[in-house]
């Protein structure tokens, strides 16, 4: 916003969307402005979202397998991983759910692990915090509480959140990072921009027999 207006302080910034987040609360409005993923979106009041839903049941979302589901749970709250990793969670292939996931823009690639063979890392995406109202990794609720979660929560992604309960899980182990190289050469892989998010999608090479 700063950049945009010019002539304004952080601190007036700040100020302003303070007083519109009061304004919004205080008239009754169907909209709230509240903070994810570093940023401010103006999303439906929790309240609201079962008249949406019956006003939109033409749109429904497509939504993911329990094989994707499962993997983006694992990918979520133990990134960043390698795809070997994930099959041995889940005990089956994963490259075609993998691509679904980046497809979706809720997976991305975050470079490669520092062992032989440099294998491709994953990790969750700036669209996957803005979906499901976070700030930021360190807000993810401990596995076993996604069922609990609001329906408005549950709204904000395509997906059936009970359906992640069960993956089994270390509650810290998202923030433990791995050794991880970025140096992803753009003739090694098909690299996809994404202006509005600013992350960049890489599909991983089919591995020569």
């Amino acid at each position: 916003l700063m950049s945009i207006l010019g002539t304004v302080s952080k601190a007036e910034v700040v100020q302003a969307l303070e007083l519109l987040t009061h304004d919004l609360d205080q008239d009754g409005r169907g909209i709230q402005l509240v903070q994810v993923a570093g940023g401010y979106r103006l999303v439906t009041k929790q309240e609201y979202g079962p008249w949406l839903k019956r006003m939109d049941k033409a749109k429904a979302a497509q939504k993911l397998s329990r094989s994707a589901l499962e993997s983006l749970a694992i990918i979520a709250y133990k990134q960043p991983l390698v795809r070997s990793e994930i099959e041995e969670i889940r005990g089956v292939e994963t490259s075609g759910v993998l691509r679904t996931l980046c497809e979706r823009k809720l997976v991305r690639i975050v470079g490669r692990k520092d062992v032989p063979g440099r294998p491709i890392m994953y990790g969750t995406t700036k669209f996957f915090l803005e979906h499901f109202g976070l700030q930021d990794l360190s807000q993810l609720p401990p596995l076993r509480e996604f069922k609990e979660l609001g329906e408005s929560e549950q709204a904000l992604l395509p997906i059936e959140v009970e359906s992640l309960v069960g993956v089994e899980t270390s509650e810290t182990s998202y923030s433990e990072a791995l050794p991880v190289t970025s140096d992803l050469a753009e003739d090694e892989a098909v690299v996809a921009f994404d202006a509005e998010t600013d992350d960049v999608l890489l599909e991983e090479p089919v591995e020569q027999a």
